[in-house]
């Protein structure tokens, strides 16, 4: 059976950039894990000393504290920083892009509209950035459109990591029911990148293996979109996940990650097969 791996996967720009920041300050604490990979966020606790605050009563007025690459609300960060801690912001630039939109939109009488999933990280720090929060929406798809008291203009952003023909039917929704519509198309590039290349792979492959954190939201709409092409798509979190049963009869598997999956976790999983199969 060939392996193959897809031509774009695993760690983004952003998540490279938190981690790199997390080894520099060891001894520090990340507010919220770091990133949506268990098996990472062991690995800095063990080689770096990496703490985790779940909340604020979790911090230390002397902890360094390194801000989640998903963000945080602003009340919160407004709170670490009236507590004298130190703040080292690891959030993603493609996550401040939408803070910052939101922010500015909604000064300038915008009704916010959130494409994304309300109990995601990323999401409650975006939305937090409103001016009025009774005048900002988190929307699914655009069912969840209908009857929502949204202002003649509107702005629209989206969560980093949905998909863009998911998008696009927002856009057409709102379009069709308010006089302005400002679209800011805040979808990471990495994200489109993953998605398209995992797909042309799964077109081919008998079986996918996608691999990243069960919480992480790219990670899902990878498998999502593997899964819509390859009716043997796999989501694992590491090599102790996989089962000798999915490579029966196959002859090519292919391999995803997603965007908080380090390359030594992808190598596992392909040693791992590999053994099951010979």
């Amino acid at each position: 059976m060939k392996i193959q791996l897809a031509s774009s996967y695993g760690f983004c720009f952003g998540v490279k950039r938190a981690i790199k920041i997390a080894e520099e300050h060891q001894g520090s604490v990340t507010y919220g894990p770091l990133i949506h990979n268990k098996d990472e966020i062991t690995r800095l606790q063990e080689g770096f000393g990496i703490g985790i605050a779940r909340d604020i009563s979790d911090v230390s007025t002397d902890d360094a504290v390194v801000i989640r690459t998903h963000g945080i609300p602003k009340n919160e960060l407004s709170q670490l920083k009236a507590q004298d801690n130190k703040i080292i912001d690891a959030t993603c630039p493609y996550v401040t892009t939408p803070q910052n939109i939101v922010s500015k939109m909604s000064e300038e009488g915008y009704s916010i509209v959130i494409f994304g999933d309300k109990n995601h990280p990323e999401i409650k720090g975006v939305v937090s950035y409103a001016k009025d929060l009774r005048n900002a929406f988190i929307v699914e798809d655009e069912e969840a459109l209908e009857g929502l008291p949204i202002l003649s203009k509107v702005a629209l952003v989206a969560q980093t990591t949905r998909k863009p023909e998911d998008f696009l039917k927002i856009v057409n929704a709102l379009i069709l029911q308010h006089k302005e519509v400002r679209v800011f198309n805040t979808i990471c590039n990495a994200t489109f990148e993953n998605q398209d290349a995992a797909a042309e792979l799964a077109k081919d492959a008998d079986v996918m293996i996608v691999i990243g954190g069960k919480h992480s939201s790219n990670t899902k709409q990878l498998h999502s979109i593997c899964k819509s092409y390859c009716k043997e798509s796999y989501l694992i979190e590491n090599e102790n996940e996989l089962d000798v049963s999915w490579f029966e009869g196959k002859t090519l598997c292919g391999i995803s990650a997603g965007a908080s999956t380090p390359d030594w976790i992808v190598q596992n999983v392909i040693d791992r097969i590999q053994e099951m199969v010979r």
